[in-house]
């Protein structure tokens, strides 16, 4: 353990983290002010029980922790590239659970995936329909046609904008919250080179919201955490519209699980100025090349599949297993591992998949010897490679 590691590090999440604070380039300070009335999701709940139980089982290398490090010290996104199945998701959650920040956002990257997706999404359909309802109710209410009554103030835009995985993550806060931008080489060619510039600035405006600024200076609106049926509009928070910005001063960071979550959070004049610089981790899984301006802006780590001995130490982390096993466990875990060692130089393999192995096997099925070979043509097949016979 080195002494400047804040991920894997000596101390507890709060230690690690006050010992960062301010260490960044000057470059990459932001000064966003955060919402007093809102609150990231700590270290409680489902969705952070889920983060945990992921991020808990990864077994990073000295490597990998000397680049997340090095990606935590400079405030620049992580680009992590590697075979599939060898963990490069998984690091994503097992730094926020390390380093006690909160459900991972994830950001999962298709061919149709835009900038606008991943910063926050406006329902405009359902703006108009409840919009034509309204006014289908007021003209049976009255008996006349809506054009004969005086005009009805117009209704907040909040309940139909969210902020997306990456909008919510850049909200001023004073502890960053952790983005996984899942598969970024599937993107649309333009993709990377939309998000310099989020990357560069911390912030981004929503253009439907710096419209109506000098009405409404003020809104608040959902995030990608709030808990809502997809799709449906985001209920308007009770508390009242403040008129501009409000900056609380000073706010130490504190425990990740202190205080409620709030449903929304409040956007002034239209934009979203980070405060701490999210985690960001892009991974990729090399089906494509990125341009030269995007890779310099990134801290890029390969994650190379692990050899027996980290292997080992894996299956005893996600499955639970005591550091000393019985010789029968014993036993069984060293031979599939060398079996999975030796029908990966044939093609690749997963390591979930030597994961699916051993919790067979120590589950009581196939312990038939004789059906060894059919167990193994059954869970180790290739994902490259010539195919099985």
């Amino acid at each position: 353990m080195k002494d400047w590691w804040i991920y894997q590090g000596e101390g507890t999440p709060e230690e690690r983290l006050s010992r960062l604070a301010g260490k960044q380039p000057p470059w990459r300070d932001f000064d966003g002010t955060p919402d007093p009335h809102y609150r990231a999701p700590g270290a409680t709940g489902q969705a952070w029980e889920r983060t945990a139980r992921r991020g808990t089982g990864y077994v990073p290398d000295e490597a990998e922790i000397d680049t997340v490090n090095t990606a935590l010290y400079l405030s620049r996104p992580l680009l992590v590239t590697g075979k599939p199945g060898v963990g490069k998701s998984t690091l994503a959650y097992s730094i926020a659970t390390d380093l006690g920040l909160g459900p991972v956002l994830h950001w999962p990257i298709t061919s149709r995936s835009t900038l606008r997706d991943g910063l926050y999404r406006y329902d405009a359909i359902s703006r108009l329909h409840d919009a034509n309802l309204q006014q289908l109710s007021g003209d049976g209410a009255t008996g006349g046609p809506a054009a004969a009554r005086p005009a009805e103030p117009d209704h907040s835009i909040a309940p139909y904008l969210r902020l997306g995985p990456l909008g919510t993550a850049l909200l001023p806060q004073e502890r960053p919250r952790v983005l996984l931008i899942d598969e970024i080489d599937k993107s649309d060619i333009d993709l990377p080179g939309d998000l310099l510039t989020v990357f560069e600035d911390g912030g981004f405006e929503i253009p439907e919201l710096a419209r109506i600024a000098a009405r409404e200076p003020r809104v608040r609106i959902g995030t990608h955490d709030t808990l809502d049926t997809p799709g449906a509009p985001v209920p308007p928070a009770p508390a009242p519209v403040d008129p501009g910005p409000v900056d609380p001063g000073p706010v130490p960071p504190g425990p990740a699980t202190a205080g409620p979550v709030a449903a929304t959070v409040g956007v002034d004049h239209g934009r979203v100025q980070c405060r701490a610089f999210p985690v960001v981790v892009l991974t990729s899984n090399n089906e494509r090349d990125f341009p030269p301006p995007f890779l310099r802006r990134c801290i890029r780590l390969h994650v190379r599949p692990p050899g027996p001995a980290r292997l080992e130490q894996i299956i005893r982390q996600r499955l639970h297993l005591p550091t000393e096993l019985d010789d029968r466990r014993r036993s069984l875990v060293q031979d599939l591992v060398r079996a999975f060692e030796e029908q990966r130089t044939e093609g690749d393999l997963a390591t979930d998949q030597l994961l699916n192995a051993v919790q067979l096997r120590l589950s009581g099925a196939w312990s038939d010897d004789g059906e060894r070979d059919a167990f193994l043509r059954t869970v180790l097949q290739k994902l490259t490679g010539p195919a099985s016979p």
